[in-house]
């Protein structure tokens, strides 16, 4: 699987046999510069601008994901778990989808804008985790500290940080560097110089923070 980060929340996940899956994309008041992609099929984890730019999916039969349920796409198949996008039962900003990928014999979870911590059904519910997508960013969801917290909850293999304070984001919410100091004790972080990761069962490892680097350009 191929796992590529376009900014904020919105990543382009390719399967071994070509399936393309665009999740949770960003419009560009959010500061960052998406292009339109040919997809199978979009994810958004709620109805906010920084998360339900549908828009830039392209295809003639893409697949537009915006509930929970089970949906299959070409080789992937998408679960989505409903939760909260706050720790108060949705009072202050509603709900929020996680959707579970199963592709190329990995599970991936993007959290979407997670809010709190899930009760123990909703994580039996999710079963294994081989990646997790996680916002760290607080303000508007998880901070560090919950993020890393989820993360001893549900053991992935892999962590990618998501949602948080860029030069490029115009959103005031924490940066990266607490999410990686809190986490040098007990995770090993991969730093990468490009905005894409490929990932195999036979690569996967454990215990690893994949830092993604985002490679457009500053919108003013």
């Amino acid at each position: 699987m191929d796992i590529k980060w376009l900014g904020h929340s919105c990543f382009l996940l390719t399967g071994q046999d070509g399936t393309r899956i665009l999740m949770d994309p960003c419009d560009p008041a959010t500061g960052y510069e998406i292009q339109p992609v040919e997809v199978d099929a979009v994810t958004s984890s709620h109805d906010h601008h920084d998360h339900n730019y549908l828009r830039l999916a392209l295809g003639e039969n893409v697949r537009r994901i915006t509930e929970p349920g089970t949906f299959s796409v070409k080789g992937a198949t998408i679960i989505g778990f409903p939760t909260w996008h706050d720790n108060q039962g949705g009072v202050l900003r509603g709900g929020n989808i996680m959707y579970m990928i199963e592709m190329d014999g990995l599970r991936l979870l993007h959290a979407g804008d997670l809010g709190h911590i899930p009760d123990a059904e909703t994580r039996s519910a999710l079963g294994r985790v081989d990646i997790l997508m996680i916002p760290i960013g607080g303000t508007y969801t998880l901070d560090h500290v919950g993020a890393l917290e989820l993360c001893d909850l549900l053991h992935p293999a892999v962590v990618v940080p998501m949602h948080y304070k860029t030069k490029n984001l115009n959103m005031p919410i924490g940066e990266l560097l607490p999410f990686l100091d809190r986490a040098n004790k007990n995770w090993r972080v991969h730093r990468m110089r490009q905005s894409d990761a490929v990932i195999t069962p036979e690569s996967l490892g454990k215990d690893r923070i994949i830092v993604l680097t985002y490679e457009g350009k500053r919108i003013d």
